[in-house]
């Protein structure tokens, strides 16, 4: 007892040993504050103090000298880290990590500040991984990014235009308001030169009369870059308005050549007048009154007058509607184009809100005589229109046209027909042929549509392959099987006219289905022989069985093969090809059979363990004596032993060995002694974690230099050719899956 207990005096000694070496090593480094330094991309001196980071382009590129001492391990990181705004690095922010100067004491680094970075108080250092350091904290920078460097615009409406003066009664609100997400920014507000310190937010309430603008606040260095200074708003606060207004006119509605004067109700000689129509200003527009005159065309629309003046606010009354008395309309009933056809006049007609209407139809521009009335029968071609003249109300003789109608008396038709939605050759199993246009073609050739107007007037007959399809009489056809494939043409009659469309071919494929079916879809081995049929009667069909897109057989309506591809029948229906469902033949793998366990079947003595197979269409379980133990997929074991299962797909066999042990209860080894006597000459682990394909076994030196990293570990560390220096020696090992360590700790070597 005494023995074993200095034994375990000694490991516990040299573990601790062990420990105060890594200790004393990670104490071995010192770093030191990062300084900055000259950007050796840049001309002349530039060693920064301060960052004005995102103008002139986006520039983001800043040099830090990084100096330490003592030893970093081969795996070691230097880490620049940047502090908040505060200086505080609690949540410290990555700037660059450093992998490849483990041994320059003395190196130079760049790095960019994040798009977030606003602030006075920034601060820098830098850490290291192996051993673990933190450096001293840097001095405090003024660190920014400028990602808005052009001209705020600040507004009352937050309309984005630049408002120039304001007069107001009351305190008003003005706002930043042509850059995204302005809240998220601190600003410098200005009153008449004077910096309103209290004010740092996107809006500010004003209360004093003064000219008022601002900066977005990139700290005292960095704003005068960031040409961000807004427009001037000059705000008077306490004025009140004269209270213009335009006085009443005699008409507000004009008649054409009527003019009407607009006058405002208050004058003042210091006063400057502009005059506005539909909020724009009226050029030469500036005396107190201001004359509408409706001989000019769009002379409607709302008026202002605005007053400003030295003292006063700027000032602009309501609207003053003018509108157009003449203003009724004329409007076409019919088409705009026409079609005149023997014997069948046309009637064109016009509609209007004109009071006391009369009217006059006009033909190529010269009066009909008697064409008095809102119709007009008409059997001539010709462009025509009807004036409509007011006989009451304020503004009586005031005339209107109506649109425009061409009337045209064809010399022939021309019907066009297609198909009537998408359409494949040998693809499609159904298709509509319409008549889609018809134009009025006249004797020098000009061609109008009048597929609205005609279409239904016309008589149809649909032909195939040059004789009439019996029934087929109207403006379009419905094929929907391969006897009907065929050339097709319409033929349209109107009165003395008659034309036949252009050819449509239909090639259909049929709706039929051909399915083949096979004995199996894997081959066992390469005497396996399997058979691929159909239901399908070949007897009277032209046919071809493929194998990945080659025709291989046009004669057997059952074939056997050896060879592993994509097989299908093809039949030729009407000259498309029917292709049946494809067949994939596959060699036997035998990985298609797969159990839920990894490795050997494990549990503790006394209890069970169900292990399910898949992938395959039969199973049988057996024992070391080939005894049938179970048929279905799954089954529940209760004693250790060497099993077997036995899985068809289809007709193949695929055997897999199964090992069945108890759960070894003894613990992780810390010592073992490989001197060749066959005794604890290896590590060996409980088989809940050896042999296990998900289960990653690392084992370390004294010093942290891995020797062993690997999954499924076989118990067989030390390899016989391994060779240690010392007479015992201490290692370190990690059990873990990808989720979690499992176990962890030391392997002590005893020669």
């Amino acid at each position: 007892m005494k023995r074993k207990l200095l034994y375990s005096n000694a490991l516990l000694l040299m573990f601790f040993l062990f420990l105060s070496s890594f200790t004393l090593s990670a104490q071995a480094i010192i770093i030191n504050a990062p300084t900055p330094i000259d950007n050796p991309n840049l001309g002349g001196t530039s060693t920064w103090s301060v960052i004005c980071a995102g103008a002139n382009g986006g520039f983001n590129e800043y040099f830090v000298n990084i100096t330490w001492s003592g030893t970093a391990n081969s795996g070691n990181e230097f880490i620049l880290e940047l502090s908040d705004a505060n200086g505080d690095f609690s949540s410290a922010t990555e700037l660059k990590k450093i992998t490849d100067q483990n041994s320059n004491n003395n190196f130079d680094t760049f790095f960019a500040i994040p798009t977030t970075t606003r602030g006075n108080g920034y601060k820098m250092r830098v850490r290291s991984t192996d051993p673990a350091k933190i450096g001293p904290e840097s001095a405090a920078y003024n660190m920014y990014y400028m990602d808005i460097t052009s001209n705020l615009n600040v507004s009352e409406l937050g309309d984005g235009v630049p408002p120039g003066s304001i007069c107001s009664a009351t305190a008003i609100t003005l706002q930043v308001d042509n850059i995204p997400n302005p809240e998220t920014y601190q600003y410098i507000w200005y009153r008449s030169g004077t910096e309103l310190t209290s004010e740092k937010g996107h809006t500010i309430n004003v209360t004093q009369t003064g000219v008022y603008y601002a900066f977005i606040d990139y700290g005292s260095i960095c704003t005068g870059n960031g040409n961000t200074d807004s427009n001037w708003v000059d705000v008077t606060i306490g004025a009140t308005g004269s209270g213009i207004a335009i006085n009443s006119p005699t008409n507000t509605a004009l008649c054409n050549g009527d003019t009407e004067t607009l006058s405002i109700n208050l004058t003042d000689p210091s006063w400057s007048y502009q005059w506005y129509k539909n909020d724009i200003a009226i050029s030469g527009a500036i005396a107190s009154t201001y004359t509408v005159d409706a001989s000019v065309t769009g002379f409607e629309g709302d008026y202002q007058v605005e007053i400003s003046g030295a003292g006063i606010c700027t000032e602009k009354s309501t609207n003053l509607t003018i509108t157009n008395a003449d203003n009724f309309t004329a409007a076409r009933n019919n088409a705009a184009n026409l079609v005149i056809l023997p014997a069948q006049p046309e009637t064109l007609s016009i509609t209007t809100n004109a009071i006391s209407p009369t009217y006059q139809w006009y033909r190529n521009n010269t009066p009909i005589s008697g064409a008095t009335n809102s119709t007009l029968d008409i059997t001539e071609d010709g462009t025509y229109y009807a004036e409509v003249t007011q006989g009451g109300g304020t503004c009586p003789g005031t005339t209107r046209s109506s649109d425009n109608t061409i009337a045209v008396v064809p010399s022939s038709f021309e019907i066009i027909a297609d198909y009537a939605s998408t359409y494949t050759a040998c693809v499609s199993t159904s298709i509509i042929l319409e008549v889609q246009t018809i134009n009025a073609i006249e004797s020098d050739g000009t061609k109008t549509d009048v597929t609205t107007s005609l279409i239904d007037s016309f008589n149809y007959q649909w032909r195939k392959d040059g004789v009439n399809v019996s029934g087929a009489t109207s403006k379009s056809i419905s094929l929907t099987d391969t006897p009907e494939n065929g050339t097709y043409t319409v033929q349209g009659i109107l009165n003395t006219y008659n034309d036949t469309s252009e050819n449509l071919t239909v090639q259909l494929l049929t709706s039929e289905t051909v399915t083949i079916n096979s004995t199996s879809t894997v081959y066992c081995s390469s005497s396996d022989i399997i058979t691929i049929s159909t239901t399908k009667d070949l007897s009277s069909e032209t046919f071809s069985w493929e194998l990945d897109g080659t025709s291989i057989n046009t004669t057997d309506p059952t074939i056997t093969v050896t060879t592993a591809g994509t097989y299908r029948l093809v039949l030729d229906k009407n000259g498309c090809s029917l292709n049946s469902n494809d067949i994939v033949i596959s060699p036997l793998d035998s990985s298609l059979i797969t159990l839920d366990v990894d490795g050997e079947v494990i549990f503790p003595e006394g209890s069970s363990k169900t292990v399910t197979a898949n992938g395959g269409t039969a199973y049988r379980w057996l024992d070391s004596n080939n005894i049938e133990m179970g048929t279905t997929n799954s089954y529940t074991f209760t004693e250790e032993g060497n099993y077997l299962l036995i899985a068809n797909i289809d007709n193949c066999e695929i055997s897999k060995p199964v090992t069945v042990v108890y759960q070894d209860l003894f613990n992780v080894p810390n010592v073992i002694t490989p001197n060749g006597d066959g005794a604890n000459d290896q590590w060996v682990i409980p088989n809940t974690y050896s042999n296990k394909s998900d289960i990653n076994v690392v084992i370390y030196t004294d010093k942290g230099i891995e020797l062993l990293n690997v999954m499924g570990y076989q118990n067989n560390w030390p390899q016989s050719t391994t060779t240690f220096a010392k007479q015992n020696m201490v290692f370190y090992y990690v059990i873990k899956n990808a989720n979690e360590t499992l176990k962890q700790g030391t392997i002590t070597v005893i020669r």
